[in-house]
């Protein structure tokens, strides 16, 4: 039998009603594995094991007496360190920055825990989140449960590294680019990125979501339904909602299945990940679906013009910091930024223009099919540590085509498990939806994931 820290949360909740599981076993067993990876993993920026384990203990009570506090009690879960709680300094990954300390939690700590889930703590991000790997100024480098000489992927490095670790079943990581998805295809987890506004933020910003960072399509949506639910203070909230806590049943039958290998723009698609999705498509294909190619959509300057957008966004948040704060902020980002110094309003509005083309193209290109099939990344896992996919270099995030227009659409994107290289890295697969479609998205993770074939599966690397 599977150890209590490699099981799911959907899986763990049923042990839990039956009684043949209690949540101490679950979080004894998790910071097992977290004594025994941490050190090299990296994964957390604050976490309370002693605390949780006192958690656990109130949890089994109430399983006991029959009367659980919700959708999640005695769940080990995590967030971001970017996802504010109550007295936790937030450094946002940087050196250089003077922490945060929020006198109250974000929306998704709050909907956690209310739902009794068991926050064993925060994890680490790299500065400012603006790199998609581990790298970070302030915890050094997080590192792959897979192959620990491999990234984890970022902005949500930490969260992707407690979950494919087994530090419990369910971390919610944030996305303005990819932030979850990269993870996703460098640890081959499922991930969804939600439709903008899904779930409530309590610091909307262009493009940016909170989402889950799972092992199984199914712990994705039990996860999506408890931090979906409402706030007032993102007043960029969709409509509320009550979202299942189970993905639909998906019928692939006459399904219209878009196949995107070639986003337009960044580099070029390794043959090892294109074939993988190629495989995926036809695990659909063999369903029934009907698959046909998406030609490209976007236009190298967009993407040029959403990392310039970026970089004044960072440029502001360096020049914020005394000079001798700036110096402690890593290096890469630093370059980054001040790439952006002549960078002028009118320049400024004209990346704008771009994005919102981008949000045009990505729609208009993507609606007449029910969903869209891509690579997450161009390429599979690298050095973990290279602070990005091609090293320390100077480059306009060429490695987002196909993850940043989902986010600047607003449409749902999730990722699963498709292949592995020749060398053993996890390949995953994008799955988009249409605007609002979450409910289609997880349905389809969850179809894919009864359906790909043994080669295609992730053997969790859970281990003491």
């Amino acid at each position: 039998m599977e150890r209590p820290a490699a099981r799911t949360a959907t899986d763990l909740l049923l042990a839990y009603a039956a009684g043949s599981l209690s949540p101490v076993d679950v979080v004894r067993d998790v910071a097992e594995v977290v004594a025994s990876r941490e050190p090299t993993l990296n994964a957390f920026h604050v976490h309370d094991l002693d605390a949780a384990h006192e958690e656990a203990e109130a949890s089994e009570r109430r399983w006991r007496d029959g009367i659980p506090q919700g959708p999640l009690d005695g769940i080990p879960a995590t967030v971001k360190e970017n996802l504010g709680r109550a007295g936790v300094p937030m450094p946002l990954g940087n050196a250089g920055v003077t922490p945060v300390v929020p006198v109250r939690s974000c929306p998704v700590v709050e909907r956690l825990e209310e739902a009794g889930a068991i926050l064993l703590g925060s994890t680490v991000m790299p500065d400012w989140g603006m790199l998609s790997s581990g790298v970070s100024s302030l915890h050094g480098i997080t590192r792959s449960p897979w192959d620990e000489s491999l990234t984890t992927g970022g902005s949500s490095s930490g969260a992707g590294a407690a979950a494919a670790a087994g530090y419990g079943p369910l971390h919610v990581g944030t996305d303005i680019g990819g932030s979850i998805r990269l993870p996703g295809t460098w640890l081959g987890l499922t991930t969804l990125k939600p439709s903008a506004g899904r779930v409530p933020l309590d610091v909307p910003y262009l493009g940016r979501v909170a989402g889950p960072i799972t092992r199984s399509a199914d712990d994705a949506a039990l996860l999506l339904s408890v931090i979906s639910r409402p706030d007032a203070r993102d007043w960029t909230s969709l409509p509320p909602e009550v979202l299942p806590s189970t993905p639909d049943v998906l019928d692939p039958v006459g399904l219209r299945v878009g196949l995107h290998l070639d986003a337009g723009c960044g580099l070029p698609v390794d043959p090892d990940v294109r074939t993988a999705v190629e495989e995926a498509a036809a695990v659909f294909a063999d369903a029934g679906a009907v698959v046909t190619p998406l030609e490209p959509f976007l236009r190298q300057s967009w993407l040029e013009d959403l990392d310039q957008f970026w970089r004044v966004r960072s440029l502001v948040d360096l020049d914020a910091l005394p000079a001798a704060a700036q110096e402690r902020v890593l290096p890469f980002i630093r370059r980054w930024a001040e790439g952006a110094r002549k960078v002028d309003g009118v320049d400024v509005l004209r990346d704008y223009t771009s994005i919102m083309a981008i949000q045009q193209a990505t729609v208009a290109a993507t609606e007449r099919y029910d969903l869209v099939l891509s690579p997450v990344a161009p390429m599979p896992a690298f050095p973990a540590e290279w602070p990005m996919p091609w090293g320390d270099g100077d480059a306009a995030m060429p490695h987002i085509g196909f993850t940043a227009p989902y986010n600047l659409s607003g449409q749902p994107a999730g990722t699963t498990n498709c292949g592995f290289t020749a060398d053993g890295r996890t390949i995953g697969v994008q799955v988009s939806g249409r605007r609002f479609d979450d409910v289609g998205v997880l349905a389809a993770l969850a179809w894919f994931e009864a359906h790909r074939s043994e080669a295609m599966l992730p053997r969790w690397p859970i281990r003491s």
